[in-house]
């Protein structure tokens, strides 16, 4: 008779407050999720959506596949890390075509807001004490302010952003199981599947960038600081927070969009954009990562 040994994976420390690598973890993600989407900006007048999301996806596994050799990853795990990794994989090649066919149809702040509301369910699923659900509150409000939510767009473009938003729930909660020791190869090998499963539909649609040395460039841009950067910042995060306590860092994104503007383009916050600031600071400083059901 043969004992299956359970898998194990080092959770989360759920601290008293969220540190400061945690916390510096989740806004350098954020400050190339701003710079990402620049670069696809440049590409959308010569390569259709899906086209850009495929080198998004193709950039990005051939550096990782290069940095953390996702075949010998594949070879050590086991059936459910396995099958974890596959539904990631697929769950980025969704949510990346998405994102991209929303933004073609849609304001990327009304992307941006609908997104979002996924982040907002996940932090009230897992809170558990009047400080948190406060801390929630403030948080919501502060991104309001800063983002001025509003919903515009075609039919289409709404339901793609749906459909991105429930892509990035999904993320963030598998994104969970393969953090830890070991989470940014197990990450390698889901970058490597959305790859291959974004090919049939992408590469032909990329194909005008084969032969423009500088479209493939942006296409290479987009991979690193969209996908590269980002999500292996978004393990070492994950690793280090509770799923629910992650889901509300993340309104720290407006944040670092707002001081981008400043640093880099002298964009001054207007009041209401200052006080979406303080609000989203206070969020962080009072939620307890202790305090969520993870």
């Amino acid at each position: 008779m043969t004992t299956t040994v359970p898998e194990r994976r080092p959770t989360p420390t759920a601290g008293t407050v969220a540190g400061p690598s945690a916390i510096g973890a989740v806004v350098l993600a954020a400050g190339f999720h701003y710079l990402g989407p620049s670069f696809a900006v440049l590409l959308f007048a010569h390569v259709p959506a899906l086209g850009v999301a495929w080198l998004r996806l193709a950039s990005a596994a051939a550096v990782l596949a290069l940095w953390r050799r996702p075949w010998r990853v594949l070879r050590r795990a086991t059936p459910g890390e396995r099958r974890t990794m596959l539904a990631l994989g697929m769950v980025l090649a969704g949510m990346n075509a998405a994102f991209y066919l929303a933004l073609d149809r849609a304001p990327l702040a009304t992307v941006a807001s609908i997104e979002f509301l996924g982040v907002v369910a996940l932090a009230a699923y897992g809170v558990r004490s009047r400080r948190n659900l406060t801390a929630l509150g403030l948080s919501c409000a502060g991104v309001v302010l800063l983002t001025e939510v509003r919903i515009d767009g075609s039919g289409a473009g709404l339901a793609w952003a749906a459909v991105n938003c429930l892509g990035f729930v999904l993320y963030v909660v598998l994104g969970h199981r393969i953090a830890g020791e070991g989470g940014v190869d197990r990450l390698s090998v889901a970058v490597v599947v959305a790859a291959l499963a974004a090919t049939p539909n992408g590469v032909v649609q990329a194909a005008p960038a084969f032969t423009h040395p500088a479209w493939l460039g942006w296409g290479i841009g987009v991979g690193v600081c969209s996908t590269v950067i980002p999500y292996v910042a978004d393990q070492w995060a994950m690793a280090r927070l509770p799923r629910a306590s992650y889901a509300l860092m993340l309104a720290l994104l407006p944040v670092t969009a707002t001081l981008c503007g400043l640093l880099i383009l002298g964009q001054v916050p207007a009041r209401q954009e200052l006080v979406g600031i303080a609000l989203v600071g206070a969020a962080v400083a009072l939620h307890r990562p202790r305090d969520v059901r993870s």
